[in-house]
């Protein structure tokens, strides 16, 4: 119901990392219940074990099956995983891998009863051990709903960086890369600017692959024939996509403050800019998928688990910009829906009768 608080389903995340300490510390503030209800997927023994050892009395939590019966005002928990997890905190380990992925696999399942989700950390090499193919977040939730055009956003309120290619080695980059590939990536991009980001005439640029963006061919020639290419494809059709553009002095003469989002066409080459200037409250969102899903832009820290020290920011600022996506993405539908009725209603209102 439009009028009921919105949902928002979280995971818990690799239990011997920062995760399951965020969301703890995190719903201490009675202000995180005032927008939205928070469901967790976790195992209940995660949950008790980290309360204690970070001596909390609160918060405690609502027993559910689903995110449908969640009780506002409260902290609910769906039973993610009931395996009885070792906890070693700030190590890595095949069993906490193991957890951590069903609680996001029970998340994904009872989507159609949330809002949009929040995914704490979890690593990748934990969970790799068991799901052959396993490279993260992204690529798993798209592939769970058959999304084949999708895209990794790193958002912020200085940058907006999104990525061509994800987790995959320097070496192979260049052969993921095609021009068809980048357009629909800025496809991805450009419509969630609009819809989830109310910019409805966003400027995008659009960053080379090589040094000097491949210098007129000298330092490399797939500018010139995959991503030039795909930049004025994409200008052809009314975007205003710009590049390519070399990624050093765009960023270190602060050419990128010219533009709602920069495209980057690997992982680093979009990341560290976008860490160095946000690292604390950067939202990691996952553009052109069914659901909403955001996290926070760090990992696990296994070196900051259990201190209850590590910093809240990004994984609050993650539960925040999954609600505000929420209520822009609707906006956005309830303005758009009906175009002509619209321009009609103008019509009639200034029409002059002489």
């Amino acid at each position: 119901m439009e009028n009921e608080p919105l949902k928002i389903g979280i995971t818990q995340g690799d239990p011997n990392g920062v995760g399951m300490e965020l969301i703890l510390r995190m719903f201490q503030s009675e202000m995180m219940f005032k927008y939205a209800t928070p469901v967790v997927y976790a195992s209940p023994g995660t949950f008790s074990y980290y309360k204690k050892t970070l001596g909390l009395d609160e918060p405690s939590y609502n027993l559910v099956s689903s995110a449908k019966e969640a009780v506002a005002g409260k902290l609910n928990l769906v039973v993610g995983s009931d395996d009885k997890v070792e906890i070693s905190i700030g190590n890595a380990s095949a069993d906490g891998g193991k957890q951590a992925l069903e609680c996001l696999q029970k998340a994904l399942q009872d989507s159609e009863n949330y809002d949009a989700l929040v995914t704490a950390p979890l690593d990748k090499s934990t969970v790799a051990d068991r799901e052959t193919g396993f490279t993260g977040h992204t690529g798993y939730i798209a592939n769970f709903f058959g999304i084949d055009n999708y895209c990794m956003f790193l958002v912020s309120e200085e940058l907006k960086s999104a990525l061509v290619t994800e987790h995959l080695a320097v070496s192979e980059i260049a052969q993921h890369l095609s021009e068809d590939k980048i357009i629909n990536k800025v496809h991805v991009v450009y419509n969630s600017l609009r819809e989830d980001f109310n910019i409805l005439k966003p400027r995008i640029a659009v960053l080379g692959l090589n040094p000097h963006a491949g210098d007129n061919g000298l330092l490399g020639k797939e500018e010139q024939t995959i991503i030039q290419p795909a930049v004025q494809q994409l200008f052809d059709q009314e975007k205003l996509v710009f590049g390519p553009y070399s990624a050093d002095s765009f960023f270190g003469s602060g050419q990128y403050k010219q533009f709602d989002a920069v495209v980057a066409m690997y992982h680093d080459q979009g990341l560290i800019p976008f860490k160095s200037m946000a690292f604390y409250e950067g939202v990691n969102y996952t553009a052109g998928l069914p659901i909403i899903r955001t996290s926070p832009d760090h990992g696990t820290a296994y070196s900051l688990a259990g201190k209850g020290t590590a910093d809240l920011q990004s994984m609050r600022n993650a539960y925040f910009e999954a609600i505000h996506i929420v209520k822009n993405r609707r906006q956005f539908h309830t303005d758009f829906e009906n175009p002509l009725p619209f321009a009609e209603l103008r019509r009639e209102r200034f029409r002059i009768d002489f």
